[in-house]
């Protein structure tokens, strides 16, 4: 359990940060604090000493304590090298890699230094790596939204960077909350090529595997309706099974069960990506279906572990590391005073042909 005093610093350097307290506002009195924390009065000033240590703070003698404009500072005034914060949701899996390492070539090619973090997909922890953004004083950001296809309860932090004029772009995702610029995959295009690749096959009865908390499962599960539509073919609500992360580790067993359940009239699936894809290919060996032969399946993002998987998984590109490249190329030329630079930008994806899909005679 944190220390009383340790809450409270915790608690006003968050309003601090997201805005709630602005530069030269006061804060509570000593008095205030001890009555709204239960706590001592010394256990309110030392809360108070320590966020004044720190810079968030400064006190005037017969007035009060206000919000310093120094918390930003990073040096004692000698010159550092520009630094662009990176908030991915996940770091060393799948193709976060890729991303990074495009972001940090091109920071390197101007000397400009990353400061890396990740939130597991938790807005709790994207609270967390905002501030730390925030307090070291980041010269521009680059962030990939977390659970993007819900309300996200840190808009605040994203307001303060754009009142402190700090740029800031978002990869794979965006909120839709927010007018900001991004870089992503046309998730709706992707989907779309998938369910035409596989109807084009003979396939009628398509099952759709999708993940609902990020936007772009949504997106996703948007361009395998267009597709169904488009041919004139029924939308199964009973054939799409959904995950978020919370319950992305039962998704295994939930497969198993939709599988086994839908194995008579089920003949491809659009996975959400291909770790997803992976997933179902071990599911389906522990049951006895033959990929492709009983079932076809498509994954989406052309990652390693499509290439590498026991089947080569039919998969779409995903720019990736071209992504990195771009959302670090936009920032430091926004940095430069370049400010009329697209703010939409859709990488349109393409379809890589592996060995999980096959051709049966058309129902249509």
């Amino acid at each position: 359990m944190k220390p009383k005093y340790q809450v409270i610093i915790d608690d006003i350097k968050s309003d601090i940060l997201s805005g709630a307290y602005k530069t030269g506002d006061r804060i509570p009195t000593e008095s205030a604090l001890q009555i709204s924390y239960d706590v001592s009065r010394q256990t309110a000033r030392k809360a108070i000493l320590e966020l004044s240590n720190e810079g968030f703070l400064r006190s005037e003698k017969g007035s009060g304590t206000y919000v310093s404009s120094q918390y930003r500072t990073r040096s004692n005034g000698q010159a550092v090298k520009k630094t662009i914060g990176v908030i991915t949701t996940y770091i060393s899996d799948y193709i976060f890699p890729s991303i990074i390492r495009g972001i940090e070539s091109r920071l390197n090619e101007d000397n400009y230094s990353l400061l890396l973090a990740s939130t597991n997909n938790d807005v709790a922890q994207e609270k967390k790596a905002l501030e730390t953004m925030l307090s070291y004083g980041v010269d521009g950001l680059i962030i990939e939204p977390t659970r993007s296809n819900l309300y996200n309860p840190n808009i605040a932090y994203y307001l303060t960077f754009k009142e402190q004029d700090v740029p800031f772009v978002m990869i794979n995702a965006y909120y839709e909350e927010l007018d900001v610029p991004f870089f992503c995959l046309d998730d709706v295009q992707s989907s779309y090529i998938a369910t035409r690749e596989l109807i084009s096959k003979g396939h009628t009865r398509i099952g759709i595997i999708a993940k609902m908390d990020d936007l772009q499962g949504k997106l996703r599960m948007k361009g395998c309706i267009k597709a169904l539509g488009e041919a004139k073919l029924r939308f199964h609500p009973e054939l799409v099974l959904s995950f978020d992360t919370t319950t992305k580790s039962d998704l295994g067993a939930n497969l198993e069960k939709f599988l086994t359940d839908y194995r008579d009239g089920l003949t491809a699936l659009v996975c959400y990506n291909d770790e997803v894809g992976v997933e179902v290919m071990h599911v389906c060996k522990r049951l006895g279906i033959s990929i492709p032969d009983e079932l076809s399946i498509i994954g989406q993002d052309n990652s390693y572990i499509a290439k590498n998987a026991s089947i080569p998984l039919t998969t779409l590109t995903h720019p990736q590391e071209q992504m990195g490249r771009d959302a670090a190329d936009w920032v430091i030329k926004n940095l430069q005073g370049k400010r009329d630079l697209p703010a939409n930008n859709y990488y349109q994806p393409v379809f890589i042909e592996g060995d999980t899909v096959k051709a049966i005679e058309s129902n249509i």
